[in-house]
């Protein structure tokens, strides 16, 4: 079994909702991205997304698309992201999935980031603007390296796509919860779960939920019902705030514990 499978079994048996946190990697820089990344593993995280900054991310709300300024600011390449998996890997078997877009893979060259990704540790790849109908270029390769390709379903999929979809995931489905940006708006939990419900009964793999996750509570009510929670843009608020004062690790861990305390099933 992969370290996804694996994860989501272990948290299958303990009655768990998987904690997603995403950061960009690079933001403040990469020495900072490793010491959050062993930060979040600590303090509860199950698996992490680990943003690779674009110079047009259209998917991403300002809070994201500034932390993907400051990350390319501070020189964060494709190639140094890798060198980081590497070497957290000496530290943490937690999975780790990139998820960005398909321009720094395809110049990097789709063969050798396959190749070089599994190599350093990266179990996982999303890519938000390229779709599946478009990813034969690259879906051979990463089968190949076993890095599985996560897929994005909105309420906006037609439920025959929907379906034809969730057949052949890997990993996880991610299920944007609205339409828009990250961060633009808080999430309705009601709203989204009967698509959640539909999608678990037709994917072979979990379903995780992302975009306006926000709080303790938005966690504890999309838990209720989803397999894993994907909590981006308030984190990387509070490493905004942050840069790299003392206060950084700290708050984080802290909001990463409140956010795991929700999603654990309460002992009987």
């Amino acid at each position: 079994m992969s370290r996804i499978e694996t994860t989501f079994a272990v948290l299958k048996q303990h009655r768990e909702t998987a904690l997603i946190p995403f950061i960009t990697a690079g933001d403040p820089d990469l020495g900072v991205t490793a010491e959050l990344i062993q930060t979040l593993a600590e303090a509860g995280a199950d698996l992490i997304e680990l943003g690779v900054p674009f110079s047009d991310p259209m998917a991403d709300g300002p809070t994201i698309q500034f932390a993907s300024e400051r990350a390319l600011a501070a020189g964060t390449t494709l190639g140094g992201i890798l060198q980081l998996v590497t070497d957290v890997r000496k530290k943490t078997q937690i999975p780790l999935i990139l998820m960005g877009y398909y321009n720094p893979v395809f110049c990097y060259g789709p063969e050798r980031f396959a190749r070089d990704a599994a190599a350093a540790g990266v179990d996982a790849l999303l890519l938000v603007d390229l779709p599946p109908e478009e990813i034969d270029e690259i879906s051979v390769a990463m089968r190949a390296s076993g890095i599985d390709l996560i897929t994005l379903l909105a309420p906006t999929t037609p439920s025959e796509r929907m379906k034809r979809l969730a057949a052949t995931a890997e990993g996880y489905l991610y299920y944007v919860s609205m339409t828009g940006v990250t961060g633009a708006q808080k999430i309705s939990p009601k709203d989204i779960q009967p698509a959640v419900e539909k999608l678990k009964g037709l994917a072979d793999v979990p379903v995780a939920v992302g975009f306006g996750i926000t709080t303790a509570e938005d966690a504890r009510a999309v838990g209720a019902f989803a397999d894993g929670v994907v909590v981006g843009s308030a984190l990387v608020k509070i490493i905004e705030e942050n840069g790299q004062s003392e206060e950084l690790l700290p708050k984080v861990a802290k909001f990463i514990i409140e956010l795991k305390h929700g999603l654990t099933a309460p002992t009987s």
